[in-house]
């Protein structure tokens, strides 16, 4: 699987305009949690629908841009937690052991 880092708010502008074309994974992880790692762990062992983008948040590194994320996005701060952006609005998230790769491929093309 791979993930694209996301580290700095500009990228969130971008997550909005890609995802008019094609829909946008946001995972938020924390490092200090176990539950994290398990969603971590049970989405890289998935296999990820084609044409979706899938951004990594470490959001004990990156607070500021998972707090911008839930402003942005008009949801609830959660971790772990995953986000599906399509058309620059957040159509389905997740939290917790209810993070799954099919889950998100169920979503992923979904109207």
């Amino acid at each position: 699987m791979e993930w694209i880092q996301l580290t700095s708010e500009q990228q969130l502008s971008e997550i909005s305009e890609k995802s008019s074309e094609r829909p946008q994974v946001i995972f938020k992880h924390s490092t200090r949690c176990s539950i994290s790692a398990v969603a971590l762990k049970r989405l890289e062992k998935g296999h990820p629908p084609a044409d979706v983008d899938f951004y990594f948040l470490d959001l004990i590194q990156y607070r500021n841009i998972s707090n911008k994320v839930a402003e942005t996005f008009g949801v609830s701060h959660e971790s772990p937690q995953v986000l599906m952006i399509k058309k620059g609005q957040c159509t389905f998230d997740d939290s917790h052991l209810g993070i799954s790769m099919s889950g998100i491929a169920d979503q992923a093309f979904a109207s």
